[in-house]
């Protein structure tokens, strides 16, 4: 068994909740109405992505780490 480890994004929302975001998997949309909610969504999209890709033979993406700055606007 392998291990594959991946950066994933909580967006908190508006209405409650987290949007789920894996820069190296797009492909994957979920989220949960709490953080830890939001992170097993998260590894159960992860894994059934990967499964799949595996059965298909396609190839398991590398981590994507993000980068993330804060951009001040003066208007």
């Amino acid at each position: 068994m392998k291990v594959y480890n991946y950066t994933v994004i909580f967006e908190p929302l508006k209405e409650g909740g987290y949007n789920v975001v894996i820069p190296a998997i797009p492909e994957i949309c979920t989220c949960g109405e709490t953080l830890e909610e939001a992170r097993e969504m998260a590894e159960d999209a992860i894994r059934c992505y990967l499964e799949s890709a595996l059965k298909q033979g396609e190839p398991i993406p590398e981590d994507k780490e993000p980068s993330l700055e804060r951009i001040a606007v003066r208007i």
